[in-house]
């Protein structure tokens, strides 16, 4: 690449370090090192569009450093994203468009909120494990209207975390040739050299998972050589990692050590940089032949993306139904003839596998998996083949033991678009793959995650596979759906649920134990996350049950026992608390009177969640303590989860 060249790779390090600066807080080691790299990527590989950020068939970028999003605005501004230098100059202020970290749906061109370090990695595993799908199935002779590539940037820290070996293994077994990781290799972390902390070797390691490993030994200047290492990487049959070695903060004060990791240069620093650099402008000024380099570029993409939409114009008009699937989030449950007779026993896992099979027959977009439980989830879809390197046309992904790779990758594959994509494990085990779940609410993406085994009715497994505190901690998580249905008609009604909702992740809670299906649930109510089930005899109740999952069969037989005592009790299945608190005033206030003090929580589950609904003068019967080991219904009654026992307690208040 010619020196003038050279000029553009150098205002991206400005403009990061400048803003950085202006902030007063950031990260510019990354920023400054691996700006050669993402200029090589963004201007010379990459095919997308600013004016259509969401195109279909864009190269993904996903930032797994997302501690460098000084870099990656940088980019954005360059090239066009809409962001202005006022934005740019707003890095890290309150309602900025230039956030500490990049956010998904908030920042026009961030295809993924990382930040959580290897996340963004494994979210980019996703991502290509949609294309790969989708590409088997929606592409046709003469239309290949998904193909493109998936890259990350990580860096030392991405590598270190867990989540990194289950990432690679996935892409690994999968075959994702489309996938290119960029590995920002400076040795480098916020408390000091690497060689503190692991001792390991990359190449070794990602090969033995099945990627393709090359190396580009000066990655400070030489933008050449990572072009042809990328267009190399695309040659293979195997997800690429290309280690890209640099020098963090290369040309400011402090380079190659962790000083110039996390805290900005200061003036006296970033003076000392632009003499390095022969840089003269000043901060947030660039000549117009600088901006010219990243326009060219742009405009070199636009043919082939006004090609794509010729091809998909013609492909509406020939495929119009795969057309309209790639447009939309949504799943039709209009044909969803599975029904339930009040009297039978299904357990929720069981029903839930049932709506799963006819709704895949519906929507060919839908697919998922399970961490190496799907016989016990009950979430494999039994007439359409698993997902493999040869068979990427198979809906059945097996992610192995690998909860938390499980469920970023789930994240990737909704944030694609196109499909709608879940998975599933022991509710318990959802410890593992929380901070996914996590991003996900926050990226407001409609990511599907399914919990069964929810209860101490797990039984002989024990303590350490019988969730106490996971409902309790999941539903204080903002903008997640926990729903724990009574029986199958509330799963029904869930599924119906998730199949509408394209704005937030959902969290599926589902029995082990078989459940009796209820008359009360029919066409239960589950968008209002709660609702009467069986309602009082006389014009005021002498109290209210309120109870979630199997519990509300429980306390439907205490409410006989307390009639006979004289008691007159509403029951109220609650399967999502936070849609019931989304719910207007009159409706929370005509499902739980404020007069009506006598209120009882039962779930075999922590309390915590509850005593927003019972009050003061309610009561919570939940478990704060572990489980135990032994037959399920014994370590049920153990507990106390009797009808004589809720009936007793209710009487006590």
């Amino acid at each position: 690449m010619e020196k003038r060249e050279m000029r553009a790779v150098d205002a991206l390090r400005f403009l990061s370090v400048d803003m950085i600066q202006k902030a007063n807080s950031g990260h510019p080691g990354v920023a400054i090192d691996a700006a050669p790299m993402a200029y090589a990527l963004w201007e010379k590989v990459m095919n997308f569009n600013p004016n259509d950020e969401k195109w279909l068939n864009r190269d993904r970028f996903v930032l797994s450093a997302g501690h460098g999003s000084a870099l990656l605005y940088s980019l954005l501004y360059f090239n066009g994203f809409g962001l202005t230098i006022d934005d740019v100059k707003q890095f890290r202020q309150l309602g900025s468009k230039t956030p500490g970290h990049p956010e998904y749906g908030w920042t026009a061109g961030v295809d993924a909120t990382t930040g959580p370090l290897s996340q963004g990695l494994a979210m980019s595993v996703g991502m290509a494990l949609a294309e790969k799908h989708m590409a088997a199935i929606y592409n046709k002779p003469g239309y290949n209207v998904i193909d493109h590539y998936t890259f990350s940037l990580i860096g030392d820290g991405d590598l270190m975390e867990g989540l990194s070996e289950e990432a690679l293994n996935i892409a690994g077994d999968k075959g994702l040739n489309k996938l290119i990781v960029l590995y920002d290799s400076n040795d480098i972390s916020l408390d000091g050299p690497l060689s503190l902390s692991t001792k390991e070797n990359v190449k070794e390691r990602v090969e033995a998972a099945g990627w393709d490993y090359s190396r580009v030994e000066n990655g400070n200047t030489d933008v050449d050589a990572i072009v042809n290492a990328i267009n190399a990487a695309k040659k293979t049959d195997m997800p690429s990692l290309i280690e890209i070695k640099t020098t963090i903060g290369y040309g400011a004060p402090g380079a190659g050590t962790h000083n110039v990791h996390g805290a900005p240069l200061g003036e006296e620093g970033i003076k000392k940089m632009r003499d390095f650099y022969d840089w003269n402008l000043a901060p947030f000024e660039f000549t117009d032949e600088i901006q010219k380099y990243f326009d060219e570029a742009v405009k070199a993409k636009k043919p082939s993306y006004d090609a794509w939409q010729k091809m998909f114009d013609e492909y509406q008009k020939e495929y119009p139904e795969e057309a309209t699937r790639l447009k939309t989030s949504k799943l039709n449950m209009d044909d969803i003839t599975t029904s339930y007779k009040p009297g039978d026993e299904v357990a929720t896992r069981v029903a839930s596998s049932e709506i799963l099979q006819e709704m895949a027959e519906h929507n060919p977009q839908f697919w998922g998996g399970a961490a190496d439980l799907a016989s016990s989830n009950k979430t494999y879809l039994a007439d359409d083949g698993d997902f493999t390197k040869e068979n990427p046309v198979g809906r059945n992904v097996f992610f192995g033991v690998r909860e938390f790779g499980m469920a970023a990758a789930v994240n990737g594959m909704n944030l694609h678009g196109g499909n709608r994509a879940y998975g599933s494990t022991f509710f318990v085990f959802t410890d593992y793959l929380r901070a996914a779940v996590r991003l996900a609410a926050i990226m407001h993406c409609p990511s599907i995650f399914i919990g069964s085994h929810d209860s101490i009715a797990v039984g002989e497994d024990g303590p350490t596979h019988e969730p106490i505190e996971q409902l309790s901690s999941f539903r204080a998580m903002p903008g997640l759906n926990l729903i724990r249905p009574a029986d199958a008609n509330e799963t029904l009604a869930a599924w119906k649920l998730i199949a509408k909702t394209t704005n937030r992740p959902t969290m599926l809670v589902t029995s082990r134990q078989k459940l009796p299906v209820l008359a009360e649930t029919i066409d239960a109510p589950v968008e209002k996350g709660a609702y009467i089930v069986s309602k009082e005899e006389g014009e005021k109740p002498d109290g209210i049950l309120i109870a979630a999952g199997s519990e509300v069969s429980l306390v439907l037989q205490a409410k006989k026992l307390l009639k006979e005592k004289g008691k007159d009790v509403r029951v109220v299945s609650m399967p999502c608390m936070n849609l019931f608190k989304e719910q207007d005033d009159q409706y929370k206030e005509f499902i739980l009177p404020s007069q009506i003090e006598s209120r009882m929580a039962v779930e075999m589950g922590a309390c915590q969640s509850w005593y927003e609904f019972t009050g003061l003068h309610g009561k919570v019967m939940g478990i704060d303590r572990f489980g135990a080991s032994g037959k399920g219904s014994k370590v049920i009654e153990k507990y106390g989860f009797t009808p004589e026992h809720v009936a007793e307690e209710f009487m006590r208040m």
